[in-house]
C-alpha cells in the first residue's frame, strides 16, 4: 500500500527537459530587460559620456528634461493625442465587442477579421496606408491625422480585450435581470456594464500606453507642430546619445510598465459592483 501511494518521479530525460526549458527561459527574460535595466542605471550617472564610467549618482538630467521646453511641448502633444484617441477607442471598441459577441449576422466572419487585422499587420504597412488616405481626402497632416490613426489600431485592442472580459461573464446574471422586469437598458446599465468595466478599463490603458509609445505610424502621420515624445526622442537621437535621452527614455518605460500592470490587475480583478436599485 505504502509502495502504491509514493508519487513516481519523471523520467531523467524529461527532467533535464524541464531544466532547459526553465534556464532558456530566464536567459531570455535576461537577454530582453538587460538593456532597459543598463539604460536606467546610466540616467542617473554624473557623466556627459554616456558610455563613459560611472561617475557618481545625480538627478541633473531629470532635472534638465523639465525645463527643456521642446521636451514640455511634445509631451503636451503626446498626451493630448493619446487621451483623445484613448476616449473614442474605447467607446467604439467596447460597442464593436458587444455587437460582435452579441449578434450574428451576415458577414460577420469577414468582419471578425478585418477586426484583428491592425493587430497583425506591421505598423509600417498602416503607417503607409494612412498617409495616402489622408493624401487622397486632402486632410493636412498634424495632430487631428494622428488622433484619426491611433483611434483606427486602438479599435481593435479595445475590442479584443472586451470580447475576453464578455467571454467570462455568466449569461444568468442578464436573464436574472429580464426576469426581474429590467428591460434591455436597464440590464445593460446595472448589470452588463458594471460586469464588463474591469475589461473596458484595462482595454483604455492598454489604448492610452500603445498611443503614449507608437512612433511609426505617428511619424508618417505627424505635420507641423505635432511631434510627440518618441518623435523628439528620434530627432535628439540622431544628433547623438545623451544621458538627457536616457532619463527621458526610463520616464516613459516606468509609465509603460505602469499602464501595462495596472491593466493586467484590473483585468484578473472581478466584476464591477451590481447596481440592485
Amino acid at each position: 500500500m505504502d509502495k502504491q501511494h509514493k508519487t513516481k518521479r519523471p523520467p531523467l530525460r524529461l527532467r533535464f527537459g524541464r531544466r532547459i526549458l526553465n534556464i532558456h527561459g530566464i536567459l531570455c527574460y535576461v537577454f530582453m530587460y538587460i538593456p532597459i535595466l543598463i539604460l536606467v542605471i546610466f540616467s542617473f550617472n554624473d557623466s556627459r559620456f554616456v558610455s563613459g564610467a560611472w561617475k557618481g549618482f545625480t538627478f541633473d538630467w531629470y532635472i534638465q528634461l523639465f525645463q527643456d521646453e521642446a521636451i514640455g511641448n511634445a509631451l503636451k502633444n503626446s498626451l493630448i493625442i493619446s487621451l483623445s484617441s484613448t476616449f473614442i477607442s474605447t467607446i467604439f471598441g467596447t460597442m464593436v465587442a458587444l455587437a460582435m459577441e452579441r449578434n450574428t449576422f451576415r458577414g460577420k466572419l469577414a468582419f471578425d477579421s478585418l477586426l484583428y487585422l491592425p493587430i497583425i499587420i506591421p505598423d509600417i504597412a498602416m503607417a503607409v496606408m494612412l498617409l495616402l488616405f489622408f493624401v487622397l481626402i486632402n486632410m493636412p497632416l498634424g495632430r487631428n491625422t494622428i488622433i484619426i490613426s491611433h483611434i483606427a489600431f486602438n479599435i481593435s485592442f479595445v475590442a479584443v480585450v472586451v470580447r475576453a472580459r464578455m467571454a467570462q461573464l455568466d449569461p444568468a446574471l442578464e436573464e436574472a435581470a429580464q426576469d426581474l422586469y429590467a428591460n434591455h437598458s436597464e440590464t445593460f446599465r446595472r448589470v452588463t456594464l458594471p460586469l464588463l468595466m474591469p475589461g473596458i478599463l484595462g482595454g483604455a490603458l492598454l489604448a492610452f500606453t500603445l498611443s503614449l509609445d507608437d512612433f511609426v505610424i505617428t511619424f508618417f502621420t505627424s505635420g507641423p507642430g505635432s511631434t510627440t515624445l518618441p518623435m523628439r526622442i528620434y530627432s535628439m537621437v540622431k544628433l547623438g546619445v545623451t544621458p538627457e535621452i536616457n532619463a527621458l527614455s526610463s520616464m516613459m518605460l516606468m509609465v509603460s510598465f505602469v499602464l501595462v500592470f495596472i491593466s493586467f490587475l484590473i483585468q484578473r480583478g472581478g466584476g464591477g459592483t451590481i447596481e440592485l436599485v
